[in-house]
């Protein structure tokens, strides 16, 4: 009997290793095809913006999904999705303003966390539109 529960178990397991592959290589696909868009927008890559940690939001995706920074960093959430506006929700913060293609949100981090989820307010529910961000004493 044992034996028999062990395969359907083990053919479950590469199941599910093989969908959390496919869904780490959608998503990584969409967040360089939202580098590709940002570099378009602003002629150069995100990671060059002074004095802000850049997350592109982009089909549904926040990219990169986590992030670690320290404190007294700004967060700048950049839409670069051509049609669909949304907004952050960090915990403890009133929901954001709409951020519509091709604009942006910013929040400065004052204090030390944990991990701690930020939302898209419109889609997190809808699509899984969920961030996390840890500050740290850096």
């Amino acid at each position: 009997m044992k034996t028999r529960l062990l395969i359907p178990t083990l053919a479950l397991s590469l199941a599910t290793a093989s969908s959390v592959q496919a869904a780490d290589d959608k998503t990584t696909a969409i967040c360089a095809k939202a580098e590709e868009r940002y570099v378009e927008m602003y002629g150069h890559p995100s990671s060059e913006e002074e004095g802000v940690t850049v997350v592109t939001m982009y089909k549904y995706n926040f990219c990169p999904r986590e992030i670690t920074v320290p404190v007294g960093t700004t967060v700048r959430w950049v839409n670069v999705d051509k049609r669909t506006s949304h907004s952050v929700i960090v915990k403890g913060e009133p929901e954001s303003d709409r951020a519509f293609p091709e604009e942006h949100i910013e929040f400065t981090f004052l204090t030390a966390d944990d991990p701690q989820e930020y939302l898209c307010g419109p889609h997190w529910e809808s699509h899984d539109m969920i961030g996390m961000v840890t500050v740290t004493d850096e």
